[in-house]
């Protein structure tokens, strides 16, 4: 590997999240906060339990970040020629898309610049991941949103623990000072967490994805429709998104739904 491959922004963004995330548990250790006294009285699984939630936090980011967020193929497979029968199930009335880039382009995908490829069910590209988040990653980067709110919060209980405020001004902010910018620091992230979870909850709960919801006026297969065609009710999108269930390319679920359509239009004449 090249020398100046260790200054991609890729590396420096995953090394500082992880130089970032451990230097605030340090922090958080080495002041006066409930996580310091637990271990001093002993009460060690508190501590082992924060540590690990960390430690799976920090996991989780870079699985999500080095993982394939589902590349479309530009070669074709010969296991994937049943694809091209499918292309015939969808409506006449939306035309084959095509990248300029990649040449092939499925439904719900999108051409991502900053990685230079097509990503099956784009949601977007994550800078603080470098990384796009699609089809294959979406699950684990939900999980990690939750996970690390939950450490988020948990950082920001302690952090507060250990800020005495009877103090004189000055010794206060000597001693004290670094750990009241490591609370203002988690309470931004948290917040941010918060409202980045909430949102793909929702996003994941009506079967969209974060360019569809934003830029829906521009993608032809969603402005010709009133609704959004691949929600499937919450049961069956929250089963479909975390367990893979049921499995089938969004050709064949807009087909579905066009049939499913035709029938009720079929039945009200």
């Amino acid at each position: 590997m090249a020398p100046w491959a260790l200054l991609s922004p890729g590396v420096l963004v995953r090394t500082g999240h992880t130089v970032l995330t451990w230097g605030i548990t340090l922090v958080l250790f080495l002041h006066d906060t409930a996580l310091r006294q637990w271990e001093e009285q002993g009460e060690l699984l508190l501590p082992l339990t924060f540590l690990l939630l960390v430690l799976g936090s920090l996991l989780l980011y870079l699985a999500v970040s080095l993982m394939d967020p589902g590349y479309v193929n530009v070669q074709p497979q010969a296991q994937e020629e049943a694809k091209e029968e499918q292309t015939a199930m969808v409506p006449q009335a939306i035309p084959l898309r095509r990248c300029r880039h990649c040449l092939v382009l499925p439904l719900r995908a999108r051409h991502c610049r900053e990685c230079r490829r097509c990503v099956r069910r784009y949601d977007h590209h994550c800078p603080w991941m470098e990384n796009c988040v699609g089809e294959r990653n979406h699950p684990l980067f939900v999980a990690y949103l939750a996970l690390q709110l939950a450490v988020l919060l948990w950082g920001l209980y302690l952090a507060w623990s250990g800020l005495h405020f009877f103090q004189p001004w000055g010794l206060w902010l000597r001693s004290s000072g670094l750990l009241c910018a490591t609370f203002l620091l988690l309470s931004l992230f948290s917040l941010v967490a918060g409202l980045l979870l909430a949102s793909h909850l929702y996003l994941v709960a009506s079967n969209t994805t974060t360019w569809e919801f934003l830029s829906s006026h521009r993608i032809a297969y969603l402005r010709q429709r009133p609704g959004n065609p691949f929600d499937r009710g919450l049961t069956r999108n929250l089963a479909h998104f975390f367990c893979g269930w049921p499995s089938g390319s969004w050709e064949t679920l807009w087909a579905e739904g066009e049939e499913d359509g035709e029938e009720g239009s079929s039945q009200a004449v």
